[in-house]
């Protein structure tokens, strides 16, 4: 069997399998409105991956390339409707989800609200350097030069701060995510 029907036929089972998860996931990182549903965002990046997927390589991991395909376009969506009033509160659960991704290094398809509490609170815990370098770069989406330029720091120091502020975050939500879970 070629690549490119292997590729449409993984790609149609799971999101045959899988749709209603995905919509769930879709709706937790944005409130619906008029302009985003979960199922316009869904069927969008369908069609999108469908329409190429006979240029993919074969695809090893769908249900990875399927989510990071849905993250863009919500971050696409969310961008896009920036020039509209887009709640502050909405746009920071979506940022704090988004760490929470990135802070241990997968896409769970729910983060539970007590694990973003935790989160918030561990991060204000943090000493200043490393609670600003957090804040700036992860949710207010400031570049490491753009820092530089405005606290005359290194971006090689910013880098460290961001990074050894991710691992301390690590080890203290580590053992209560276990615990929640």
């Amino acid at each position: 069997m070629n690549p490119e029907s292997e590729n449409n036929k993984k790609l149609n089972d799971f999101f045959g399998k899988e749709y209603h998860s995905l919509k769930r996931y879709v709706n937790s990182r944005i409130k619906a409105n008029i302009n985003r549903d979960a199922e316009d965002i869904i069927q969008d990046v369908a069609l999108k991956l469908f329409s190429g997927a006979d240029r993919y390589s074969p695809i090893n991991n769908v249900a990875g390339f399927v989510y990071h395909a849905i993250k863009n376009k919500i971050i696409d969506v969310m961008r896009s409707n920036n020039k509209q009033t887009i709640d502050q509160e909405s746009q920071s659960e979506l940022k704090l989800i988004e760490f929470a991704e990135l802070l241990y290094d997968k896409s769970d398809n729910y983060y539970s609200e007590q694990i973003q509490n935790e989160l918030k609170q561990a991060i204000l815990s943090l000493k200043p350097e490393y609670r600003d370098i957090i804040i700036a770069v992860d949710f207010e989406g400031y570049t490491y030069k753009e820092i530089a330029l405005e606290t005359n720091v290194p971006v090689g120091t910013l880098m460290s701060r961001r990074h050894r502020a991710i691992s301390l975050l690590y080890k203290k939500l580590k053992t209560k995510k276990e615990i929640i879970n």
